[in-house]
């Protein structure tokens, strides 16, 4: 990286803004079974299916998100995948996190977690930090975490 790559832009007023995430998606082995493990675990709802966007290659998203619309999460299907499981250790996605809003929202999804025998970390605090999680996995190995802070 060059030192102008490094820095940041001298003049806020020239750098446009970002507003928020708007939506994530995630290529998944098994659409329909993620796409019905979401709805179950996490309560988002299916808005719509659309085909990708300028590809002949036959995939295709399903689109959930809640029902103010405040995100949404395309699971995405491509021809070409050849079934691997998701790796957090090679390039691209890490994980996912989503914010709750207390250390009892928490301890309510651990036990929503259980009820639909999901494993799941248990709530824990992140060293360091004042937070605390709860990790656990999809259908294809990819993280998930839900994330409060303290206070």
């Amino acid at each position: 990286m060059t030192t102008a790559e490094a820095r940041p832009t001298e003049d806020p007023a020239v750098q446009p803004a970002l507003t928020a995430i708007h939506h994530v998606g995630i290529t998944v082995t098994n659409l329909e079974t993620s796409a019905v493990w979401y709805e179950r675990v996490l309560g988002i709802r299916r808005q719509f299916q659309v085909r990708h966007f300028r590809s002949d290659a036959g995939g295709y998203t399903i689109v959930l998100g809640p029902p103010d619309s405040s995100f949404t999460l395309g699971l995405d299907h491509h021809p070409a995948n050849p079934g691997d499981r998701f790796d957090a250790t090679r390039t691209g996605l890490d994980h996912l996190s989503f914010a709750v809003a207390s250390v009892e929202a928490l301890h309510a999804w651990v036990a929503h977690l259980h009820s639909q025998d999901v494993r799941n970390s248990g709530v824990y605090d992140m060293e360091g930090f004042p937070v605390s999680l709860v990790t656990f996995c999809d259908p294809d190995g990819v993280q998930l975490e839900l994330i409060a802070s303290h206070g």
